[in-house]
């Protein structure tokens, strides 16, 4: 009687322990998209396109990226500005730019502009009216050489004072440009 006892409670102990809880599932991870491509497009009333443009088509492979400037920009202009980038490893090339409007919450664009004349201002933002920046405006002044560089964040702190250091987050892609104002 002890023995068929035991023997019961054994196997009852072993059905809870095969009970599997899927309330502790992992989260799906959600993976990040490859960047090759940045291109950015300034555009003043009347003018000539100006794109500045980087691209990586080798990944994180051995080969640096292409950059290239199509032409210097004028003073005391004020530029509209977009962002585009894209992942060229596949084909046709996947936009990444939709996926980051469309999850802006999770994604914001950063300017750091050294030796320029000029100054950039955000022309998009999420639902919240925090900066998203696929969309921006760059303003000139005076002649100057210098370089601005973008930066793509995933999962910033929104809000933020503006600069990497108080955004956090992690970098998509960053990328400088040399440029001149005449």
């Amino acid at each position: 009687m002890k023995i068929k006892f035991f023997s019961a409670l054994a196997m009852t102990s072993l059905l809870f322990l095969s009970c599997n809880n899927d309330d502790n599932a992992p989260e799906p991870v959600n993976e990040e998209e490859v960047i090759t491509t940045l291109t950015v497009t300034l555009t003043a009333a009347g003018g000539t396109p100006i794109e500045l443009k980087s691209q990586d088509l080798d990944g994180d492979g051995p080969d640096a990226p292409v950059i290239n400037v199509s032409g210097s920009l004028a003073t005391s202009t004020t530029y509209s500005g977009t962002i585009k980038v894209l992942n060229e490893t596949e084909s046709p090339a996947e936009d990444i730019t939709l996926e980051v409007e469309e999850e802006d919450d999770e994604h914001q664009f950063f300017y750091g502009i050294s030796g320029l004349n000029a100054t950039t201002e955000y022309g998009n933002f999420d639902d919240d009216q925090n900066p998203l920046g696929t969309e921006f405006t760059l303003t000139t002044t005076d002649a100057s050489t210098g370089s601005i560089t973008f930066t793509l964040r995933h999962e910033p702190k929104k809000p933020n004072d503006g600069t990497l250091a108080d955004a956090g987050g992690e970098t998509d892609i960053t990328v400088t440009f040399s440029v001149e104002i005449e």
